[in-house]
């Protein structure tokens, strides 16, 4: 490139999402330029893997700037919060009206519309950008959620839609609406993510615990489950995991690892928001508290020495039983992201955003840690139906659930006869029972409510507020 040239694209933020991304970029045959915090690291990465494509460096924001065509167009990938406020008023003295800052982090959705509304203000177009697929995915082709000034994207359009992960109906990119609506479906998607993870432990659990197979023999079920309805990155990953042998000590892998997950939040804000909303998604929150129960293996493993569970074991039939887990994973699964899609369209209704859930779909059916055959037919479901209320209403899934529910219950029950615990698949059934009923016992807690706070309550036979005197009546 010489010096009357100038970059295409421009990234900020070189740790490993960072580099594979901007690897990514200039494989796609785009010029980019990228800088880094720690001129070192911009320096090692050029020597690295600047011979990959056109890439350039810089080392300080006013050089990437002068490095960039106008109107620019800068990503950031750097740690959420206070980092990416502070990078950004970095570059706003060298940037002019028109220029494109996009934040690629996993962001608050309501930081990502506080920033859209200020660099509105100063003149500049903003995008939130879920990118999800981890560091292969940000190399090879990650899903790809942008939201925010709709222009800007059309301009960078190119660019995403040439690095994201690509499938049969096209690239997992497309936009998703104004300010904060690339973030908010990112963030969903990672309490999707939490659900299908507690979900298959919970299945491994149950087959190990109480039919007491191998790893080796589980890691077969989860392979021959990928070819089928579960066919997924999770599950993929889930039966190769199984297969590893530690080569200190001789024994399956996954069985050296403490029983304590990490987390790094947006399961948290997902279940945080849903409650804000008042949209129910129990197997999301159950998963998030699950992790958070693993977080105390110190008081667990006092509480096993003295709290005690039922001896029975299992006596049935073992092939059957997998069956039946199998069952339980597919409908508990099914209404893990009838939750999900149900608090993005409440969100799109809150926050004023036009989702096309669709296309969403889409965005989520390669190159992300969900991606899975399943959402093909979520696809289908919104085609025949954009204004669906609920996933478990589309006749597909209502069929799908009515075939699977008694090996569902089925699972769940011996689980609980073994005192095995299943938070998620539990959660879910119970979500599903909900949901099908006409009728819940919530004019009991109103009455009580109405008793003691005298918080009124409405009646099923006439319209209108009422309060009793209830030691009166």
């Amino acid at each position: 490139m010489t010096d009357t040239q100038k970059y295409e694209f421009g990234l900020v933020g070189l740790a490993v999402m960072g580099q594979n991304l901007a690897r990514n970029v200039a494989h796609k045959g785009f010029s980019i330029a990228v800088y880094n915090r720690t001129s070192q690291k911009t320096d090692e990465f050029l020597k690295k893997f600047g011979h990959e494509g056109t890439i350039g460096g810089a080392h300080t924001p006013e050089e990437l700037v002068s490095k960039l065509a106008k109107p620019r167009k800068i990503m950031f990938l750097v740690k959420a919060g206070k980092p990416v406020d502070d990078m950004i008023e970095a570059f706003l003295p060298y940037l002019e009206p028109g220029d494109i800052l996009i934040d690629g982090g996993n962001s608050h959705f309501t930081d990502t519309r506080r920033r859209a509304a200020y660099l509105k203000d100063k003149g500049f177009r903003f995008l939130g950008v879920g990118v999800s697929g981890g560091e292969e995915g940000a190399l090879k082709g990650p899903s790809l959620m942008p939201g925010g000034n709709e222009e800007a994207y059309k301009e960078v359009a190119p660019i995403f839609t040439a690095v994201a992960a690509q499938v049969a109906d096209g690239p997992c990119c497309s936009y998703v609406g104004n300010d904060g609506a690339g973030h908010y479906v990112k963030m969903v998607h990672n309490g999707i993510e939490y659900g299908d993870m507690q979900l298959i432990s919970e299945a491994y659990f149950m087959m190990k615990e109480m039919l007491h197979m191998s790893d080796e023999e589980m890691g077969e079920v989860f392979t021959e489950w990928n070819k089928g309805i579960l066919d997924s990155y999770l599950i993929e990953i889930t039966s190769k995991i199984l297969k590893v042998t530690d080569r200190e000590t001789g024994i399956p892998l996954v069985e050296e690892i403490l029983d304590k997950a990490g987390q790094k939040g947006t399961g948290k804000w997902t279940s945080q928001d849903a409650l804000d909303l008042g949209v129910p998604i129990p197997t999301i929150a159950e998963a998030v508290f699950a992790r958070g129960m693993s977080a105390y293996k110190g008081e667990r493993v006092e509480a096993a020495k003295e709290l005690k569970g039922p001896e029975t074991t299992f006596t049935g039939d073992k092939k059957a039983f997998i069956d039946a887990i199998h069952s339980a994973l597919y409908a508990s699964k099914i209404c893990s992201y009838a939750q999900g899609f149900a608090l993005i369209k409440a969100a799109a209704k809150e926050y004023d955003w036009n989702i096309n859930f669709g296309d969403m779909a889409l965005l989520w059916r390669g190159g992300c840690i969900i991606r899975a055959v399943f959402l093909e037919d979520i696809k289908k479901a919104f085609q025949r139906n954009p204004e669906l209320p609920n996933l478990l209403l589309d006749p597909f899934f209502r069929q799908a659930i009515e075939e699977h529910q008694a090996k569902w219950r089925e699972a769940i029950i011996e689980a609980k006869r073994c005192g095995i615990p299943t938070p998620a698949f539990s959660a879910s059934l119970d979500y599903y029972d909900s949901y099908r009923r006409g009728v819940l016992p919530a004019n009991l807690i109103q009455a009580q409510r109405d008793f003691f706070g005298a918080h009124t309550y409405e009646r099923v036979d006439k319209e209108g507020i009422f309060h009793t005197e209830w030691e009166q009546a």
